[in-house]
């Protein structure tokens, strides 16, 4: 049978009241304790009473003590009572200062060029907060997953999100190796990766992504095809550097093999740009000093300053201003 744990309405009040009275073995210090008078104390432990049913002070003109009934509940009352004080304490640290785990989601594409930097300087800078990076392409619920904040491309961030911009707008780059290019040829318009083993991603709501490109200002998608299909950027970059075809990656990704001739550019004048990488999180208003300070140090060593306060976030209906 289904048991109801649902705490009755008005369970815990006067609970407070009962054990500093108890404490006291007095009223009026109990009153002077809470603030309140004698009256009012003497109210609220009668209401407590009549709510468990039984008798739990015994009061003369003189003095005042428990009953058995009074002993018992306080025996398991206090230890339940402090553990709510404590469990307050906790919350009212987390709300007043940088402290606890910061846990986002990314995709493993922004960890090492962007996250791992941030990461270590921020914990020397707030050594009572943990970050936890949870890397995965997979778009989450943050709040149904209790995450703090999200990391994402722009396009991918929804609108009801605000958003904080960790990189500016960059490109999507076409990319292969000069042994492949020399094999099959270099594509010169995006229509000629139909002849080309392009390697693909699956997003993740099981779609597999078309390459977008730029031509004269107009949005061109090509559905290509391949030997290989991933649901991360890294791992088309691997492929890629192992000659297996082109790929399709941001920019600063592939920004080292390019640079060290591993890696060779194709189409570049088609190239489109995105809004660029994005933190991401539910609410003004439900942003907790960890996350603040986690988006005040973002900003901070992107302009080459100390941490410093500021309020640039933005909707991410805006991501493209």
């Amino acid at each position: 049978m289904k048991q109801n744990f649902t705490v009755r309405h008005g369970a815990l009040e006067g609970v407070e009241t009962f054990l500093c009275v108890a404490r006291y073995r007095s009223f009026r210090r109990a009153a002077a304790e809470l603030g309140v008078t004698p009256s009012a104390v003497s109210q609220a432990v009668r209401a407590l009473e009549a709510r468990v049913g039984a008798t739990l002070l015994i009061r003369t003109t003189r003095s005042v003590g428990l009953t058995e009934a009074g002993e018992k509940f306080i025996a398991r009352a206090r230890p339940a009572f402090d553990e709510i004080v404590a469990a307050g304490e906790v919350a009212r640290g987390l709300g007043q200062r940088p402290t606890g785990t910061l846990r986002l989601s990314v995709p493993p594409s922004v960890v090492p060029i962007l996250l791992q930097s941030l990461v270590g300087s921020f914990r020397k800078a707030y050594p009572e907060v943990d970050v936890e990076i949870a890397a995965s392409e997979r778009l989450v619920d943050l709040a149904a997953e209790e995450f703090d904040a999200g990391i994402r491309l722009g396009q991918y961030v929804a609108d009801d999100m605000v958003a904080v911009r960790l990189t500016p707008p960059l490109r999507f780059i076409v990319v292969g190796t000069s042994a492949y290019l020399d094999r099959n040829g270099r594509p010169g318009r995006p229509e000629d990766l139909v002849h080309h083993a392009c390697l693909r991603m699956r997003r993740s709501n099981g779609m597999l992504a078309p390459w977008s490109f730029k031509d004269n200002g107009r949005t061109v998608e090509v559905a290509v095809s391949g030997p290989l299909i991933a649901s991360d950027f890294p791992t088309l970059l691997r492929a890629a550097l192992e000659g297996m075809g082109l790929a399709q990656v941001p920019e600063p990704i592939a920004a080292e093999s390019v640079s060290s001739g591993r890696l060779a550019h194709v189409l570049e004048s088609f190239a489109p740009m995105t809004p660029g990488v994005f933190l991401y999180y539910p609410s003004r208003r439900q942003v907790l000093p960890k996350l603040r300070a986690f988006i005040d140090h973002v900003k901070s060593q992107a302009r080459g300053k100390e941490p410093v306060p500021t309020s640039d976030e933005q909707p991410s209906h805006d991501l493209n201003e």
